[in-house]
């Protein structure tokens, strides 16, 4: 095995490869599984946008901290397969999109819309979801 190789700088430290982007995540998400968690957010904001539509709310200081979100399509999305899609998908725009534009101690719920979430590429996803954020905290962020 051949020891790494020295730095430019002339130092004697090896080098150390720097974490991946997709690895530094700032802010954890927490995924919605209560009923009554759903519940809690659709009496709250919404925003709809062309791919789906965004539920939002702050919830009181005594629960829990950070980001949460839960995902659901109705049988109006389709079959079982199609809703797994739709929701895949939103789930990784979830993830590439709330833990920088999302605000600490909210929840939020993405609904998939038939036939359009599953379509729609996944850079206009993200757009919709930032969109839906700026709306759902006043024009903030």
């Amino acid at each position: 095995m051949t020891p790494p190789e020295a730095p430019e700088d002339g130092s004697n430290q090896p080098r150390v490869k720097p974490p991946a982007a997709s690895v530094c995540v700032p802010v954890a998400l927490t995924v919605l599984k209560n009923r009554s968690d759903f519940l809690k957010t659709a009496r709250a904001r919404r925003q709809g946008t062309s791919s789906m539509m965004v539920q939002g709310r702050r919830r009181a200081p005594d629960e829990a901290a950070g980001i949460r979100v839960g995902f659901t399509c109705s049988k109006k999305v389709g079959n079982a397969v199609a809703r797994n899609r739709a929701k895949r998908r939103l789930r990784e725009v979830a993830l590439a999109i709330l833990p920088a534009n999302g605000q600490e101690g909210w929840d939020y719920v993405l609904i998939g819309r038939a036939d359009v979430t599953a379509a729609r590429p996944f850079a206009a996803l993200k757009d919709d979801l930032r969109y839906a954020l700026r709306k759902l905290h006043g024009g903030r962020k």
